[in-house]
């Protein structure tokens, strides 16, 4: 079998605020036959064009894999994301929120149903706070409207992937300009190797991948 056809079986479109961790992932298991493309993370910020941007994005790849599998949730789109993904006869990782990924579905439902007002922070969204909540909601240019925002808030949770001290200051410091109290729960990559392993073994016919990594 050619390198070619070997490293392009597989096309995980994801949002880009999992970026970082998804190569991570795919190089600790050895997927060598998952390639990952990503869209703009301030997608999140208008979710009603998520579904079609990973619509063009899948038209655009379709005869380039052998198989797509898209690495978001619902993520705020209403269920439009289902249908686009329906129509493409393509799947997803599952849950509502690409959180979810990071601690499980079930460990995150859990959080939800202890406090639905919850803000979750990511590493990457510790890192972006600035360009994808201050300025990408406009609070840097008009912070009277920082109370309307988080006004049914009531909580930060930091999903932390590592274990990091200059991290964890900079989700306290977003915390505190939000308002609100900060718990940082470390999640590590587990859950979100869990949730690829099966679309990534499914694809795979090299033998290439290390069972168990991170997971």
């Amino acid at each position: 079998m050619s390198r070619e056809s070997t490293t392009r079986r597989l096309l995980v479109i994801a949002c880009g605020a999992l970026a970082r961790e998804l190569m991570t992932v795919i190089r600790a298991n050895g997927w060598a036959h998952v390639q990952v493309t990503c869209l703009p993370p301030h997608l999140h910020n208008r979710p009603e064009h998520i579904p079609q941007a990973v619509r063009e994005c899948i038209h655009a790849n379709r005869r380039a894999f052998e198989h797509i599998f898209v690495a978001y949730g619902d993520c705020g789109t209403g269920g439009g994301l289902d249908r686009v993904l329906e129509e493409e006869g393509v799947e997803r990782l599952p849950g509502a929120h690409c959180y979810a990924f990071f601690t499980g579905t079930d460990s995150f439902a859990r959080l939800a149903d202890e406090e639905p007002g919850t803000f979750y922070l990511t590493d990457f969204l510790v890192h972006q706070f600035d360009r994808l909540v201050m300025r990408g909601l406009g609070l840097d240019r008009h912070p009277q409207l920082l109370p309307v925002y988080f006004q049914h808030y009531r909580r930060v949770v930091y999903l932390a992937q590592r274990h990091d001290a200059d991290l964890e200051a900079k989700a306290a410091r977003a915390a505190e300009r939000l308002g609100l109290p900060l718990e940082v729960k470390y999640t590590g990559l587990a859950p979100l190797a869990r949730a690829l392993r099966p679309m990534a073994f499914r694809s795979e016919t090299d033998g290439t991948s290390h069972h168990g990594v991170l997971a």
